[in-house]
């Protein structure tokens, strides 16, 4: 496939450059990457937004809403109607732009191998600067450590099996399809050098071939994970005892985005316990969405302590759509950063209550800090609520059986 040898790209990972510890690829990014390399272009990652004009395409992508870019940028683009005002070389896509309206990429991008080394000078200069730094101010430094941070661009294939979900859930990024179906075959981005494999597929519980996928990743004898949420509630025996049974890697993570599925919930996190008794099963637990008033703060702590119950984390996930971040107007804006703070650090959850959290974090001030202003002032106004949660402890269960 040749026609494009004189051609300059540029490709621009918007979310690599504005989000400031964010550490993972643009699947876009590397699928338009090879796609022009093979075709004979010359392809750069490029980390700012200068001189654009000089580049025959320019393709930047951005998966989150809030993601900075160039106000010339933004004003040329519409999300509600997908309309773009932009120079004829310079393209924009993903959900970060779109949302829910995001256009799809041409099959024959869409279904190219990834170019996994798209990264590799961003990161090899990344190196360089740090072992400069400590040469610099005389600190060792260890390299293997330092290159932990970049693993999901060194260590993952990455990819989707399936597509779609059939949940249209009014929160969800995910609302294009009605169902859920296959999307590609592991060959289009598997790449058997890499010690793991990425799924990012939207609900692959939900499919179909959902056996026979998980198998097919099983036969690979790598570590994979599902970076999604997956849904639980869709959990039978079948699939737990195939799901444990696997190399996994890192944490099994599913969604507990509304109280309403309590009791299902349970009942799941039950069953899930027959099959395993890793402590490596986390919960995204969506807040700030039906609500920001206290309803809302008692709905995040019962989920919280359920999941704690079961000795499972909780990842707290605050509630944002494409105009409005509804937390941040609350008068518990604070407390639901604080909680956020507790629960989405494991090695401060799996020792601490939200209150010794709290006063961990008071010691580092010399006035009252937020984490415990917050708790002071949640406390005074609604003092059975912190009794009932302030001082639970994951230590203190024990697989659903509390610890006197």
């Amino acid at each position: 496939m040749k026609g494009c040898e004189n051609i300059t790209i540029a490709i621009i990972d918007a979310d690599l450059i504005g989000r400031q510890k964010h550490r993972f690829p643009n699947l876009v990014c590397e699928k338009i990457s090879a796609y022009y390399k093979e075709k004979g272009a010359e392809v750069q990652l490029k980390l700012d937004y200068d001189d654009l004009s000089e580049f025959d395409e320019v393709f930047i992508s951005k998966v989150f809403t809030d993601t900075p870019v160039p106000k010339w940028i933004t004003d040329a683009v519409n999300m509600d109607s997908g309309e773009v005002d932009l120079p004829d070389n310079i393209h924009v896509g993903g959900t970060g732009f779109f949302f829910d309206h995001a256009p799809n990429l041409p099959e024959e991008i869409e279904h190219h191998m990834p170019d996994y080394h798209l990264y590799d000078k961003w990161i090899a200069d990344k190196v360089d600067a740090a072992k400069k730094e400590a040469q610099d101010t005389n600190k060792p430094f260890n390299e293997k450590s330092f290159m932990v941070q970049f693993k999901g661009y060194t260590d993952y294939s990455i990819g989707f099996t399936t597509r779609g979900c059939f949940r249209k859930c009014p929160f969800c990024v995910n609302k294009k399809y009605d169902k859920v179906f296959c999307h590609s075959s592991l060959a289009e981005f598997y790449d058997p050098s890499r010690k793991k494999i990425c799924l990012l597929d939207d609900n692959i519980l939900g499919s179909p071939k959902w056996k026979e996928i998980i198998q097919m990743l099983i036969d690979t004898g790598k570590p994979f994970m599902y970076k999604q949420g997956m849904d639980e509630r869709l959990l039978t025996d079948e699939k737990c005892e195939l799901l444990f049974s696997a190399k996994y890697d890192g944490d099994f993570t599913f969604a507990f985005d509304n109280i309403a599925d309590y009791d299902l919930i349970e009942r799941k996190l039950q069953m899930i316990r027959r099959y395993t008794n890793s402590f490596n099963i986390r919960f995204y637990v969506l807040v700030g969405f039906e609500s920001t008033d206290v309803q809302d703060i008692i709905n995040m702590w019962k989920r919280i302590e359920l999941l704690m119950r079961y000795n499972c984390l909780p990842y707290i996930m605050r509630f944002q759509n494409k105009n409005e971040t509804p937390w941040m107007d609350s008068e518990f804006r604070c407390l639901y950063t604080a909680v956020a703070r507790w629960c989405n650090q494991p090695s401060f959850f799996k020792k601490k209550s939200f209150r010794e959290f709290c006063e961990a974090d008071q010691k580092l001030y010399k006035t009252v800090c937020s984490s415990m202003r917050a708790l002071v002032d949640f406390e005074k106004q609604y003092p059975n609520i912190a009794k009932e949660y302030f001082d639970i402890k994951f230590t203190d269960y024990n697989l659903g059986i509390k610890i006197n």
